[in-house]
């Protein structure tokens, strides 16, 4: 896949976890699931642009696993795949391995 976001948008790869019930069946991705809150991070635009004209750089890079708002990414579908586009201020975190 090659794109490029434009301004602070970032693409995401939404993560999918297999999701379990109390009694212990699996349910498949076919199931009515809700829309992904993680993701891992594909790729990054340049920044927003400041009202002085400077570019603020992004505070995520390529593949930082990051949660983000419910319902505030738009799906997009690149060579077959789903991606996710969001803008860098509804990103609410990055996922730090090992805490």
């Amino acid at each position: 896949m090659n794109i490029k976001p434009l301004g602070d948008r970032v693409i995401i790869k939404p993560l999918e976890e297999e999701e379990v019930t109390s009694s212990g069946i699996v349910l498949p991705d076919t199931a009515d699931k809700e829309k992904p809150e993680q993701g891992e991070v594909i790729a990054i635009g340049t920044g927003k642009r400041l009202d002085n004209g400077e570019i603020s750089p992004m505070s995520v890079k390529v593949g930082d696993k990051v949660v983000f708002r419910k319902y505030s990414a738009d799906e997009i579908k690149i060579n077959k795949e789903e991606v996710l586009v969001v803008s860098e201020a509804d990103i609410v975190g990055i996922i730090e391995q090992g805490i």
